[in-house]
């Protein structure tokens, strides 16, 4: 039911973090990759540590702050495969800031990244989805989609992230009928390029602990279970849903 031989997978923000740790996991279940995020560079070498997996791997540019980067992206990797069968919506972007300080590029630059552009590659991919009358959709959401936390001002961040939380719900409702499925993750933290800096600041681990039943970070391949089940025929009766992954920080 996990496997995912002969499955086509597009993961964006391919090119670092909790990307690469996800097209990994869906290359060990067998499922061919599609990488796209902006850095080329940083792309290749995911290339080629997915591919010595035993996979195919394709990587492609996008901007998912672009939505003619996307359609290019899109296109590019159903020339490329023909089809695409699981998308991972990863790509993601942080500003810590009062609410009363932060600048409105700031603001526009977390929604366009973690909103907008997970609609605009829903939309995307999702029209390919229903022309194959199947599909997977995995959304990469945060405990944030739920709960604040005292001391870190992310209001923007977390906006976009309780938008992710209703966007999956709606796209599960009206896609269900292609038999699209439409799922989401809520991460609590896990060291990553984004986090490293709080990652390691003493105020925020205690913070941690008091907030995280299991008093730790997340570990990597801890998110790998909950992508498979989603990706996979596993969860065919399911959809709509909102799977925190997250110590059990949002049960308090």
């Amino acid at each position: 039911m996990f496997e995912l031989n002969g499955k086509i997978a597009m993961v964006t923000g391919a090119s670092s973090g909790l990307g690469i740790q996800l097209a990994k996991a869906l290359a060990r279940q067998g499922a061919d990759l599609a990488i796209v995020a902006r850095r080329m560079d940083k792309l290749e070498q995911t290339r080629q540590e997915i591919e010595a997996l035993g996979v195919r791997c394709f990587s492609a540019r996008c901007d998912v702050t672009d939505v003619n980067s996307i359609r290019e992206a899109v296109a590019a990797v159903k020339q490329r495969y023909g089809r695409i069968d699981i998308l991972v919506n990863n790509a993601g972007v942080a500003r810590v800031a009062p609410a009363e300080r932060q600048s409105d590029e700031d603001w526009l630059t977390v929604l366009d990244t973690n909103l907008t552009g997970v609609y605009y590659m829903s939309r995307e991919v999702g029209k390919l989805m229903i022309e194959q009358d199947y599909g997977k959709i995995v959304n990469l959401a945060s405990i944030h989609s739920n709960v604040a936390m005292p001391g870190l001002p992310i209001s923007g961040y977390a906006a976009t992230k309780g938008g992710v939380r209703m966007l999956t719900r709606d796209l599960a409702n009206e896609w269900a009928k292609y038999h699209i499925t439409v799922n989401a993750i809520g991460p609590a933290y896990f060291e990553t390029d984004m986090t490293r800096e709080i990652a390691h600041n003493e105020d925020f681990l205690e913070a941690v602990k008091t907030y995280c039943p299991m008093g730790r970070l997340g570990r990597p391949g801890e998110l790998d279970g909950a992508l498979v089940y989603f990706a996979s025929d596993a969860s065919s009766f399911t959809t709509g849903q909102l799977l925190q992954v997250d110590g059990g920080w949002t049960a308090i």
